[in-house]
């Protein structure tokens, strides 16, 4: 077994069941420092017991190593397949069968924990035919943000990416926030050069619920919003955070007349729409994209969890964007 796949293997299922970020961190530092090596420095460094001197290399990852090239499945990689490879949850198969794609993950270009490329060729090992880049926009400095000069950096990278990935699609993107008065954080131009723009608010999330809904209102009907992310804000997980207060079904509404799709957000703290204003969604007639919001790739593999909540709650496959292919998409997102 190649030592490489082996640490990127421990790292994908750790972050996909949750695990600290420390322990994640350290094989996937400990795959970078294999990765740059020769085989013939591996192998040498095996024989000679030397593999913990190597910096980001500890005895645990240096074992996984040892027993790759063994041949040998490594034992930490055997427990973790046995404990937590399983289903994530129950229902939503049939639906997420039916996924392309994710239009909303995240990137070490913002407050992501990996590099643009570790995320497309996870998204290409988990069946994917595309995903959308949505590192965030400038105003949102926490997760530092993307400036323009930034973005532009990015979409070059990008473009070098694809290159090389052909047939898979990775698309150019952002999470825009939503300003106070519902205009879009970055320049308008720029805009208009990316694949799909996910529109959500990250600050006043308890502004009162009229101005709320004129502000999702007004961000759903910018000629370059394809999807409304986390629509309520809301965490449901640690100390938590209470839904924003708007109108549900004015902004669906607006979401339904504009083509802007609403995003099932499959993160376990977020699941966000909650169930009864997913099923007003449904009955208001928008379209919906199931993604992960993932800022690290194992958590690419959460997009069963929205696909659960979308089937109870009668999405219907047709109008879920992520299912469609990518010129479908682009013909939608107007690119």
């Amino acid at each position: 077994m190649d030592p490489v796949d082996a640490l990127r293997r421990i790292a994908f299922l750790l972050e996909r069941d949750r695990a600290a970020t420390y322990r994640v961190q350290a094989f996937r530092t400990a795959a970078g420092a294999i990765g740059a090596m020769g085989g013939d420095e591996i192998t040498e460094r095996v024989t000679a017991g030397t593999l913990e001197s190597v910096r980001g290399i500890g005895p645990k990852t240096a074992q996984v190593v040892r027993e790759a090239l063994a041949g040998e499945v490594p034992d930490y990689l055997r427990r973790l397949e046995e404990d937590t490879a399983g289903p994530l949850t129950e229902g939503g198969g049939g639906l997420r069968a039916e996924l392309r794609g994710d239009c909303h993950l995240h990137s070490d270009w913002s407050d992501g924990g990996s590099p643009i490329e570790e995320m497309g060729r996870t998204a290409m090992e988990l069946g994917h035919e595309w995903v959308v880049l949505t590192d965030h926009s400038p105003r949102l400095t926490v997760a530092h943000g993307l400036s323009p000069e930034r973005l532009r950096r990015q979409l070059a990278a990008v473009a070098e990416l694809n290159d090389r990935w052909a047939p898979f699609r990775l698309l150019t993107g952002i999470e825009c926030d939503i300003l106070p008065d519902g205009s879009l954080d970055q320049e308008a131009q720029l805009l208009e050069q990316l694949d799909v723009v996910v529109v959500s608010a990250h600050s006043e999330l308890r502004m009162d619920a009229r101005t709320m809904t004129r502000r999702l209102v007004a961000a759903v009907r910018h000629p370059q919003a394809n999807v409304l992310g986390h629509c309520t804000g809301r965490l449901i997980t640690g100390r938590g955070r209470p839904e924003s207060q708007f109108d549900a079904d004015e902004v669906f509404a607006a979401c339904a007349e504009s083509g802007t799709a609403v995003e099932i957000n499959s993160r376990p703290e977020r699941l966000d729409p909650p169930r009864r204003l997913l099923r007003r969604a449904v009955d208001a007639g928008v379209l919906f994209a199931i993604d992960t919001d993932a800022h690290a790739p194992g958590q690419l593999d959460w997009q069963i969890f929205g696909c659960a909540r979308a089937e109870e709650c009668g999405v219907p496959a047709e109008r879920v964007v992520t299912s469609w292919p990518a010129d479908t998409l682009l013909a939608w997102s107007g690119r």
